[in-house]
C-alpha cells in the first residue's frame, strides 16, 4: 500500500491549537470592539498583527485601551467563541483525546474567555494558555498581564519550548504570524486559513488548510496505524479530511 506524501510517519503525542481564527471563526478582541465603538480601528490593528507585523505589547495595550472590556464581556465572549467554533473543531478534539493525545490551546486572546471556550471543548484548563486580565471591584477593565510571553511576537515559541520539554512530538495548528513563529520547534506545523485566508502565511506553510473545517487535521495528525483504533464515526471524519486534501482544499508543499 502506498502511503500518501502528506501522511505523518511517526505518531504525534501532542496537538497545540491556536484559538482565534483557528478553533473559532472570530477574533475575540474584534468582537469586543463592536461594543465599544472602536471596531474599525481595532480590526485594522488585529489584521496587521495576525498577517503582517506580529503581536507586540504596545499593540496589545492599544487595543485593550480602545475596547475597555468588562468581566461580563469576557464571559459573553467565551460563549461566542463556542457558538462560532470552526466546523468539526469539537469532533476533532474529541477524537484526539480519545486516542490519548494531549491537547493544548495557546492563544494571545484573553484568558477568561479562552478558558471558558476550552472547557466547552473539554480541553483541560491546565493545558490552556492565554493572557490574563485584571478588573476592578465593579468588573471594569483595569489592566492586563504585561509579563505574559503571549503579548510578544515570539511569545508562543517560549511556551511551545516549555511544552516540548514534556511532550517532544508536537503538531501545531494556527492561522497567524505569531503561530508560524513556532514552525521549527514542532514535528509538524499546519496553517489554518478556513476562517481568515492569509496568502503570505499559506506560502510559508508545508501544510495549509483552506476549507472552513478542521477535518483535514485528522489525517494530517495520524499515522496509518492509528486509523485502526477509530470508531465508525471517527473514521468518517478522517475520510472527510482525506477528501478535502484530495480535492485541493489543503495546500501541500
Amino acid at each position: 500500500m502506498t502511503i500518501p506524501n502528506w501522511q505523518i510517519k511517526n505518531p504525534i503525542n501532542t496537538i497545540i491549537f491556536d484559538c482565534d481564527g483557528t478553533l473559532s471563526t472570530i477574533e475575540g478582541i474584534d468582537e469586543l470592539a463592536k461594543k465599544s465603538g472602536a471596531a474599525d480601528i481595532v480590526q485594522r490593528l488585529t489584521a496587521d498583527a495576525m498577517g503582517k507585523l506580529g503581536i507586540n505589547a504596545g499593540l496589545y495595550e492599544q487595543r485593550l485601551d480602545l475596547v475597555q472590556p468588562t468581566q461580563e464581556d469576557l464571559m459573553d465572549l467565551g460563549r461566542e467563541y463556542f457558538a462560532k467554533r470552526v466546523d468539526a473543531a469539537a469532533s476533532v478534539i474529541q477524537l484526539l483525546i480519545h486516542l490519548g493525545k494531549s491537547v493544548y490551546i495557546l492563544s494571545a486572546g484573553l484568558l477568561p474567555a479562552v478558558v471558558d471556550f476550552g472547557r466547552r471543548l473539554h480541553v483541560p484548563e491546565k493545558n490552556i494558555f492565554a493572557v490574563d486580565i485584571q478588573f476592578d471591584s465593579e468588573g471594569r477593565y483595569r489592566s492586563f498581564d504585561r509579563s505574559s510571553p503571549l503579548v510578544k511576537s515570539n511569545g508562543k515559541r517560549e511556551i511551545v519550548a516549555q511544552i516540548k520539554e514534556k511532550h517532544p512530538d508536537i503538531l501545531y495548528v494556527g492561522d497567524g504570524l505569531n503561530d508560524y513563529a513556532v514552525y521549527d520547534l514542532v514535528q509538524r506545523f499546519v496553517g489554518f486559513g478556513g476562517a481568515y485566508y492569509r496568502e503570505n502565511i499559506a506560502k510559508l506553510c508545508a501544510y495549509y488548510i483552506k476549507c472552513p473545517s478542521l477535518a483535514p487535521l485528522i489525517p494530517l495528525a495520524l499515522t496509518e496505524d492509528e486509523k485502526i483504533g477509530l470508531t465508525t464515526q471517527e473514521l468518517a471524519l478522517y475520510h472527510e479530511g482525506v477528501d478535502a486534501i484530495q480535492a485541493g482544499q489543503v495546500i501541500v508543499q
